[in-house]
């Protein structure tokens, strides 16, 4: 077992982490919160900086619709194995390596005997990896997406910088330093709620931060030029391939300031079974939104369940 802290997660009862080693020996905390009578499993491919305990009410909303819900802490965050000594600075060796915790993820799900069929619901830098996963095959019914990391906003002149300097970095050993203008700090800790870019719920701020406040070492900073030249080249690559013949569902926010909509709004328009929802007054994290904007994804969610189940014999 490993530590798991469902207090701070508001999670359903029974939820419980595991230690799992991927296959390059990288070890990964993985949970899950079963469901008495679930019709179904939602995979829960969090974002760049997150955690198991972050998405606990989001699994009891889940479990509201029937759905039981496994996550995970990626390589690199919360508490699995982190790749620098510095472990406030979010960083990978190369994006590809997060397919290796995705596999294992997978097993876990199998070894654990969640409820099938499974859906994978993606956010922001999860939102890459899953659509990567979903490209690649993965055993699901239906994938979701949260404002997914499928371009990163940034001024065109930014841009042209961040790909020469993260790239010359790689060359001469820096990748490992923290970007430029990205803080040591995690976000909500060192954000006030008025302007920060994640929700306009103050009480879901608060109950972000209170869990990086009372384990700090849950929390992470900014990303190492590594990591932003890793997500560069992951975006750039997975706009070439065209979507998958897979059910898909994505919120965007109108309020979004992190990922690139316009993206989003060019893959989900040519996604032959994909359908964008866009929330009007939501920022990056609507499943961290008011309480209104949580129950109409929710209702969302509930639908696309629904009419996917038998989708495929996952």
């Amino acid at each position: 077992m490993a530590p798991f802290f469902n207090d701070l997660a508001r999670g359903p009862d029974g939820g419980a982490a595991h230690w799992v080693t991927a296959s390059d020996g990288v070890r990964l905390r993985m949970a899950h919160w079963p469901h008495t009578g679930a019709k179904g499993t939602m995979l829960l491919f969090n974002g760049r900086t997150e955690y198991i305990e972050k998405y606990g009410i989001t699994a009891r909303e889940l479990a509201e619709i029937g759905l039981a819900t496994a996550t995970l802490d990626w390589r690199g965050q919360g508490l699995s194995d982190r790749a620098l000594d510095d472990r406030l600075v979010g960083h990978v060796g190369q994006f590809s390596d997060f397919q290796k915790d995705v596999a294992a993820f997978l097993d876990y799900a199998a070894r654990m005997n969640l409820p099938k069929p499974w859906y994978i619901l993606g956010h922001s830098m999860g939102g890459c990896i899953a659509l990567r996963t979903v490209l690649n095959g993965a055993p699901i019914s239906g994938v979701l997406f949260t404002a997914p990391m499928w371009g990163i906003q940034m001024p065109g002149v930014l841009r042209t910088v961040a790909w020469t300097v993260t790239w010359t970095a790689d060359k001469v050993a820096l990748g490992h330093l923290l970007t430029p203008s990205t803080s040591r700090r995690p976000y909500t800790e060192a954000a006030p709620f008025l302007g920060n870019a994640l929700t306009t719920d103050r009480d879901m701020y608060a109950y972000m931060r209170s869990q990086t406040d009372a384990q700090p070492d849950l929390g992470l900073g900014g990303p190492s030029l590594n990591w932003l030249n890793q997500a560069l080249r992951e975006t750039l690559a997975l706009a070439s391939i065209p979507s998958p013949d897979v059910p898909a569902l994505c919120f965007l926010g109108d309020l979004e300031s992190i990922v690139d909509p316009q993206e989003i709004k060019r893959r989900m328009g040519a996604w032959p079974k994909g359908k964008l929802i866009e929330i009007e007054n939501a920022q990056h994290e609507v499943l961290m939104e008011t309480p209104d904007i949580r129950r109409r994804a929710k209702s969302e969610i509930a639908a696309f369940v629904e009419r996917t189940k038998e989708n495929v014999d996952a």
